[in-house]
């Protein structure tokens, strides 16, 4: 039985990047985070990751947009201010998004940050030209400059007992600065840093402050005294700091330990948070489930912010990857993940017997495995480099294997729904591993291509003792004189056929001796795919082609040319009739082999699209690319087919029902249905039909349809208006209705447009019948002239 061809596929979702760096806070009440997305700031859903709210885009910048240097929003959660690249400040709505002021910040270069006072009423803004300038938000206006800082302010923060009027700031001179923020007089310097200080914390009894920087050390201060109590090394770079609440209890510790003293959760270079008291000098709890990997230059963050939230009694880490970890603070164990931005999508392969779970390499060394119904995340830790390739096995949906820059190749499993487990690693290629393929009939073997121009089959083990078991390759060769891109296993797992930057494609036997090679393209091979049912394989290339190539003979039975630059994935369709391809000009194209015919270009991506998975029952399609989108689709050509045939057995039951009208001349509801129907030509009929009963009857016959219904027979009449023989009726039409459009009762959208159109076709029918009815007059005066005159007689004299 030959399978139904594919006609359409729709985008069903588009998970797109919602955090790009820079600022992000949580509402009091926990429910949403505002992240800063390149020029906006997004309002995302915490538990349904949906984009809420937009904030920072005005109508008149969607084309030319402001860039978003910082924003801070109030502690009642109402308002956002942000500050852009063209030097202004903008208060915005935090419910609607709207803005609502808008001023120039008057610093000399840009602001580096903002801080509302507690009762939100001002704001202060750092500059990197180490002023700070306090604003009333009622007015915006300026309160005051505060100077004595140099550099770029890295911390700015109100003291949170409104009473003592204190504002805190520090910039690239390492002091910690106090100002009067009624008076503007600088009211003490805090000397105890030798580098960036990254973060500022507040006790509740308002006695202490405590600062951490990226000198190593955390510092316990008392207000009003310039010197520290007590310096605190942590042994690594620290850029964000939380004060725990008293209530807080540490895991893993009893009470005596953590019941006085001042507690202080910090993050940074390490990837870990650590508890300190800071009073004892002590470390409480240091995390041991981490999933941030330590950063791997000296000095460098893997943890950019720290957020805790009451409401929830949660702690969330922002990691330099642009990922947001949730914990519950309690136990400390994680409760979501979030991928606010997955820079470029490599590839995607589903995982699972019913596939509801994906597995996506992008531009790190970090899988992301997401179950596609709520797109909830877990990071899957294992390789040290970019992952670049994945693949499953159709025989165990659970079980795949991904390959990296790291030049191993890692097999992982499936062992809930929840977790992945990574079983084996293999280590044998000298270079980046590229792309990988996994057999087909069964889980006893898989294949790898390297940048180090080898072919390489490994052997799945039948057991694993141990996690991360080494594998060893059974076959090895090098196959081609360049970089190898891809690789491809036949449904028969007999041949194995890869392709090369060196513009050729190989066949080779199950233990690599060569079979054939496609010679053809003009240009690097991207991906070749065998055909499910026929002896044909498929590659794809940068020379913007796709060919169809036996393996019988090798010679190319058809070239494919549509794309407009390089073709990165394709894949067989409907038992091998139809071919799938995604390319760099980011369109996904639908292929019929035998006509050769693209039935389907789809524009979802921005960039390059990399990747491209189809699922089993051909239903769903999953792309993504360098604009980091995961775009789903779904086919609906079952859908658009069942749509098609039910309208037309509908038409055909209105034109039988319009015949029977107009057999049983019951004209009024005839011409109701066929302009119901749009049908101009059944219309013209009607009218020209009532109007042998006169021009009274189609002047009441109007009076019975509706003023929508009169809109399309205007538009009808201005078509039969162009045409000499149907002119009459159209004028006519125009002459009922036209009293009706001047009293307003009739409103005809585009007025203008429509008596411009009908005026110079009315103007010409006018003339033309005016000089037929003066010819007619000149005849009927000749006729009258040429009668012979009676002549009186004689007789009658």
């Amino acid at each position: 039985m030959t399978s139904a061809l594919k006609e359409i596929y729709e985008k069903t979702g588009e998970y797109e990047a919602f955090y790009t760096g820079g600022g992000i806070q949580w509402t009091t009440d926990g429910g949403h985070f505002l992240c800063q997305c390149d020029d906006i700031i997004k309002v995302i859903d915490v538990n349904t990751l949906c984009n809420t709210l937009t904030i920072g885009e005005t109508a008149d910048e969607k084309d030319d947009s402001d860039q978003i240097y910082t924003f801070q929003m109030s502690h009642d959660n109402q308002t956002v201010v942000t500050v852009h690249k063209s030097g202004l400040l903008k208060l915005w709505d935090r419910e609607t998004g709207q803005q609502q002021k808008v001023w120039r910040s008057g610093h000399k270069g840009a602001v580096a940050k903002l801080a509302f006072d507690a009762n939100d009423a001002n704001i202060a803004s750092g500059g990197t030209d180490g002023n700070i300038r306090l604003w009333d938000i009622n007015y915006h206006t300026c309160t005051s400059s505060l100077k004595g800082a140099m550099g770029v302010f890295t911390v700015l923060k109100y003291h949170p007992d409104i009473s003592k009027q204190l504002i805190f700031g520090a910039a690239d001179d390492t002091k910690i600065r106090s100002w009067d923020s009624k008076s503007g007089k600088e009211d003490l310097i805090y000397t105890g840093h030798f580098s960036k200080v990254t973060s500022l914390q507040f006790t509740p009894d308002n006695e202490y402050m405590i600062s951490s920087g990226r000198d190593r050390v955390l510092i316990l201060w008392k207000l009003g005294e310039s010197k520290p109590i007590r310096v605190l090394p942590v042994y690594e770079s620290i850029e964000a700091t939380i004060l725990m609440p008293p209530s807080f209890r540490i895991p893993n510790f009893k009470k005596k330990l953590d019941t006085e003293g001042i507690f202080v959760a910090c993050a940074g270079e390490k990837g870990i948070i650590k508890i300190w008291n800071i009073q004892m000098s002590c470390l409480m709890f240091e995390q041991s489930n981490s999933l941030v990997s330590s950063s791997t230059e000296e000095g460098g963050l893997a943890i950019t912010n720290l957020l805790f939230n009451t409401a929830r009694n949660m702690i969330s880490v922002v990691t330099a990857d642009h990922n947001i970890i949730v914990h519950d603070l309690q136990t400390f164990t994680c409760m979501k993940q979030i991928i606010g931005f997955t820079d470029e999508i490599l590839d995607i392969i589903f995982v699972g017997k019913d596939e509801s779970h994906i597995v996506v390499a992008t531009n790190s060394r970090d899988l992301k495995y997401y179950e596609l119904g709520s797109m909830d995340c877990k990071l899957l830790k294992g390789h040290t480099d970019i992952v670049l390739a994945l693949a499953n096995f159709p025989t165990r949906p659970d079980m795949f294997v991904s390959s990296s820059k790291d030049n191993t190749v890692r097999l992982w499993a499936q062992v809930t729904n929840q977790e992945i487990k990574c079983f084996g690693v293999g280590a044998r290629h000298t270079a980046s591993v590229g792309s990988v393929f996994t057999s087909q009939l069964s889980d006893t073997f898989f294949t790898s291509v390297s940048q180090d121009n080898c072919l390489k089959i490994w052997t799945v083990p039948k057991e694993f003792d141990t996690v991360d078991q080494k594998i060893i390759p059974s076959y090895t060769e090098l196959a081609h004189t360049m970089d190898i891109n891809c690789v491809a296993v036949s449904p028969n797992d007999k041949i194995i056929a890869t392709g090369s930057q060196d513009k050729t494609a190989k066949l080779w036997n199950d233990e690599l001796a060569l079979l054939g090679v496609l010679k053809g393209h003009r240009r690097g091979i991207w991906c070749v795919r065998f055909s499910p049912v026929d002896q044909v394989i498929l590659t794809s290339s940068a020379d913007s082609t796709l060919k169809l190539w036996s393996i019988a003979d090798l010679s190319c039975l058809k070239t494919f040319e549509g794309h407009e630059s390089s073709v990165l994935k394709v894949d067989f369709l409907s038992k091998g009739q139809q071919i799938v391809s995604s390319g760099a000009d980011g369109l996904l194209k639908l292929w019929n082999i035998k006509s050769s015919e693209c039935k389907m270009s789809l524009d979802n991506h921005d960039g390059k699209v990399w990747s491209m998975v189809v699922s089993k029952s051909e239903e769903q399609i999953i792309t993504g690319g360098s604009d980091s989108k995961l775009v789903t689709l779904k086919d609906v050509s079952a859908e658009r087919r069942e749509k098609l045939a039910k309208e037309r057995e509908e038409q055909i039951i209105q034109e039988q029902e319009l015949m029977n009208l107009l057999h049983d001349k019951k004209l009024v509801k005839a011409l109701k249905l066929a302009l119901r129907m749009e049908r101009p030509f059944h219309v013209l009929k009607i009218v020209n039909e009532v109007l042998k009963f006169g021009h009274e009857k189609l002047t009441e016959t109007l009076k019975e349809i509706n003023n929508t219904q009169k809109e399309t027979l205007l538009k009808f009449a201005a078509e039969w208006n162009t045409n000499n023989k149907n002119c009459h009726a159209a004028q006519l039409v125009f002459n009922i209705l036209a009293p009706e459009i001047i009293s307003g009762n009739l409103k005809v959208p585009s007025l203008s447009n429509f008596i411009e159109g009908a005026l110079p076709y009315t103007e010409r029918h006018f003339e033309r019948l005016t000089n037929l009815l003066q010819d007619l007059n000149f005849i009927s005066y000749t006729v009258n002239c040429m009668q012979p005159h009676p002549v009186k007689s004689i007789d009658q004299n």
